[in-house]
């Protein structure tokens, strides 16, 4: 703390002095640099701009294929439950139309799929839609109290006067006779408002009855006898309720099978829907978020195998990619000032014009930046060295340069991909992000895959190199450079040419006769390959047909493609900006392990606390850490068992030290009633997070259950 300066008035009063730390408090330290405020309130806000536009377009995605299930379950849901009873597809009126939908194990998802699924029934289907937890439901009771309540909230809004009867409901009456009861009156009501908002309606209509949905959101998680009782009594009512239920199911349709038994399945008339798998759903996310050019933040190579390890090892989630995506921006334009420059092309330009003095001088220590200034020529070398004004000037060339690699990158990456991803073995990846990480971390052109694929690609037939450059050009279609036009003009040249060919059968332009034909059919055989190839090698010295001339022409010119648009964001000046490479900080943030993290807080408390008494050498125990703490770490020092008394007499003595207490007095080591009391607290924590157990060996004795520290 500072010291107070002193005053020369001789009155009594406040006073107020401005110290030079707190104005050192309105600076960010971020990167071993001070920021200033007005870079982090910029930062701020274009972080908190790409935040809510991967929210936005992380729901547009699950929208669009979730779209046709969703569809689906709708009118499976019109079909079945505005029928009545005597309806062709249910064979017993007690039957109760039920859809199994499979969503796959990425249970995380869940969540935004059902939350869509009940906006779209009670906006086009029915107002009653009830959504139910396992967790919330561990009895009949509960789980018929629990459907009650949001079809009763649901009555209330219909109408008024129903207020007095839902607020008399008591958890004893809360029945399906009772459900019933309510369900008669609200729905003549709702049937009422409907035929007076028809102008066509007669008095001779018959009203339809609303169905009621009931959402099991985890079937798996319930409990097989509640799910089995409930069934049982809404098939009795079936004739009065028109009951529809659907069972999210993460596993398979014969989760239903082991749940109920054969007297209650057949109770369901079940048809089964199934969602896009979770790998789809990564690969859409990962083309609209990731390989746009459009969106300035970018990941590093080994950001995205952190990202997807977890994805593919822990739970296929795509909402916990996207989370691990959106900390990767948070954390990159908290620790990166320069993190301002990373945002779309005009604003950007306008950013680097007014660069601070500061942020020229951090410009000036990026290490892509020092490898760009050894390139040029010493004059160069020495004003981007010392003028300000001069690297501000470079600063937008490079950034130009930039966006301009990343609007060429992406298309022909797509366009590689289309050509490599149906080659035996896939050479180069069968997802495009496989690719991509190859690209982005070294020279792909200097890879055995990438030879690989282009000597596969030089054996293609006629129909299939046309067929894949066809694929090229609709990709090409939506770029908008002058450059990516040049070379879709280019790629229609050769789907002409090629097409063009006369006289060149599917034998000849395999160039390998009737193995072109087998190849088709035998991707995965690896000695047929190897056999044509070494064919394909002996026939060298052969001349070559006008086809296979022009089929080296096409190869070659996809080869220079990657060569020039292909290489490593790591080569780009100013990559640093936005691309986000702190893989070792993301692991440690997301795939965390929990014994590790409460072993470091119990073993070293000051790591958490930021509490200067806690601070000790290794091997001692302060007497001023919490309870927990010193339990935790006398238990290090006991064998398989701990004698509680022992263990006790221990705690004693370390907290008379805090008490200042001499070690050779008779008090020190007494305990009282108090002391007792919180070693008895602290040991039940212990037993509460798994280090210890009670044992029947030796009654005054626990079993210690962990070994090793972290």
């Amino acid at each position: 703390m500072s010291e107070i300066p002193q005053t020369s008035s001789v009155s009594k009063g406040c006073f107020v002095f401005k110290s030079a730390s707190k104005k050192r408090k309105r600076h960010v330290e971020v990167g071993g640099y001070l920021a200033d405020d007005s870079d982090g309130s910029d930062r701020f806000r274009i972080c908190q701009k790409l935040w809510e536009t991967v929210q936005m377009n992380t729901e547009v995605i699950q929208d669009q294929l979730n779209k046709k299930v969703l569809d689906s379950l709708a009118e499976f849901i019109k079909k079945h439950g505005l029928a009545c009873s005597s309806d062709v597809w249910r064979q017993r009126a007690s039957e109760i139309p039920t859809a199994a939908l499979m969503l796959g194990v990425n249970v995380p998802d869940h969540a935004m799929t059902f939350r869509s699924l009940c906006n779209l029934l009670q906006d086009s289907v029915t107002p009653f839609v009830v959504s139910v937890h396992a967790k919330e439901c561990a009895a009949v009771k509960l789980l018929i109290q629990k459907v009650l309540e949001q079809l009763m909230g649901k009555g209330v809004s219909v109408d008024e006067e129903q207020e007095d009867d839902t607020s008399l409901l008591q958890k004893t009456q809360c029945t399906i006779s009772a459900l019933c009861q309510w369900y008669k009156t609200v729905s003549k009501k709702c049937t009422k408002v409907a035929l007076e908002r028809t102008e066509n309606s007669t008095n001779n209509d018959s009203p339809q009855s609303l169905p009621v949905v009931v959402i099991f959101k985890d079937f798996e998680a319930f409990n097989s006898h509640v799910l089995q009782d409930f069934i049982l009594i809404c098939s009795r009512y079936a004739q009065e309720l028109p009951f529809v239920f659907i069972f999210g199911i993460a596993t398979s349709p014969s989760a239903i099978q082991h749940r109920l038994p054969h007297s209650v399945s057949s109770l369901l008339c079940i048809e089964v829907f199934h969602s896009l798998s979770c790998t789809q759903h990564l690969a859409s996310v990962f083309d609209k978020l990731i390989l746009n050019s459009q969106f300035p933040f970018k990941l590093s190579s080994r950001v995205i195998q952190v990202l997807v390890g977890i994805f593919l090892y822990h739970d296929f989630s795509v909402q916990n990619f996207v989370k691990g995506l959106q900390f990767s921006m948070l954390e990159h334009f908290n620790s990166q000032p320069l993190s301002v420059l990373c945002c779309q092309k005009q604003e950007a330009l306008l950013s680097a014009k007014t660069l601070s003095k500061q942020n020229v001088e951090r410009i000036r220590h990026l290490p892509s930046f020092m490898r760009y200034v050894e390139t040029q020529e010493p004059q160069e070398q020495v004003r981007l060295l010392t003028s300000d004004e001069h690297v501000k000037e470079v600063c937008q060339k490079l950034l130009k340069n930039l966006h301009k690699y990343h609007k060429h990158y992406y298309p022909i990456l797509q366009c590689l991909h289309s050509l490599t991803s149906s080659l035996p073995k896939f050479p180069l990846g069968k997802h495009i992000r496989e690719l991509h990480v190859s690209c982005i971390e070294k020279n792909l052109w200097e890879t055995e895959e990438y030879d690989s694929a282009l000597q596969l690609l030089r054996i293609l037939a006629k129909d299939e190199l046309v067929a894949a450059l066809r694929k090229c050009a609709e990709i090409l279609k939506s770029a908008n450079t002058k450059r990516m036009q040049n070379v879709l003009q280019q790629f229609e040249d050769f789907i002409g040419k090629l097409e063009a060919l006369e006289g060149v059968s599917s034998e000849d332009s395999s160039g390998n006769g009737v193995i072109s034909a087998k190849m088709e059919y035998q991707k995965t055989d690896l000695f047929q390959l190897q056999k044509t190839l070494l064919e394909k090698e002996s026939r060298r010295t052969k001349k070559m047909n006008p086809f296979e001339v022009l089929r080296s022409q096409v190869i070659e010119f996809i080869d220079s493609l990657v060569r020039e648009y292909l290489t490593p964001a790591e080569l780009q000046p100013l990559n640093e900006v936005c691309y986000y490479s702190s893989s070792g900080v993301l692991r440690q943030r997301l795939n965390v392990t929990p014994r590790t993290s409460i072993q470091a807080a119990l073993s070293h408390p000051f790591y958490y606390l930021q509490n200067e008494s806690l601070k000790t050498n290794a091997g001692t125990i302060s007497s001023a850490a919490p309870d927990l703490c010193i339990v935790y770490k006398l238990h290090l020092e006991c064998g398989r068992l701990i004698n509680l008394y022992d263990w006790l007499e221990a705690f004693v003595t370390v907290m008379s030290a805090a008490e200042d207490q001499d070690a050779d007095s008779e008090e020190c080591g007494k305990f009282d009633s108090l002391k007792h009391a919180r070693f008895i607290q602290a040991v039940s924590e212990m037993e509460f997070l798994g280090f210890v157990k009670s044992t029947k060996q030796k009654t005054d004795h626990v079993a210690r259950l962990t070994w090793g520290g972290c």
